[in-house]
């Protein structure tokens, strides 16, 4: 009975494998058969734009490189530099005050008051409070305090633009209501 039972798993085995052989070879077939049937679309590139040299039609003005047109380009840029220099140069030249270490948004404006008919603003800075009178510098862009609110200081700071160059901005500091 033994021989008979390997017998018949023996035809099984290989039943199963001639299946397997078969499939594979179809599949094999199948996949040859689409690689031939697909074919590549490719968009057709447009042709490059012709070429038109342009004429140069400022011959009677000034050449861009030339040695007059980079002069004019240099006075003028001196002229600009030395009129910023002017406004930043006292700045640069005086000595600076405690609180201009620390930029404005490190102040808070507590209050005002009035002593000897000058108002002074009360400011404070790490836990410290400050006098401030007009003419007194704030922060760290050469801010000079111009006027002394009830509920705001008024600064003339001075800074430099997009391009470098020193121009003045106003500033103000705000009154901070008290956190609880």
């Amino acid at each position: 009975m033994m021989t008979l039972s390997k017998f018949l798993w023996l035809a099984l085995v290989a039943t199963l494998v001639a299946c397997g052989a078969s499939s594979e070879d179809e599949l094999q077939r199948w996949m040859t058969e689409q690689k031939s049937q697909t074919r590549p679309s490719v968009a057709k590139i447009s042709e490059p734009k012709q070429f038109l040299p342009e004429s140069y039609t400022q011959v009677t003005s000034i050449e861009p490189f030339s040695n007059q047109k980079l002069t004019q380009a240099l006075k003028r840029e001196s002229t600009q530099s030395a009129a910023n220099g002017a406004l930043i140069a006292p700045e640069l030249a005086r000595r600076k005050e405690a609180l201009e270490s620390f930029p404005l948004d490190a102040m808070a404006l507590v209050g005002s008051l009035v002593k000897a008919g000058q108002p002074i603003a009360l400011v404070k800075v790490d836990n410290l409070l400050y006098q401030v009178r007009p003419g007194n510098y704030l922060g760290q862009n050469y801010g000079r305090v111009t006027k002394i609110a009830e509920t705001e200081v008024t600064l003339r700071e001075i800074v430099q633009d997009a391009v470098g160059e020193w121009i003045e901005r106003t500033a103000t500091l705000q009154l901070q209501e008290r956190s609880k």
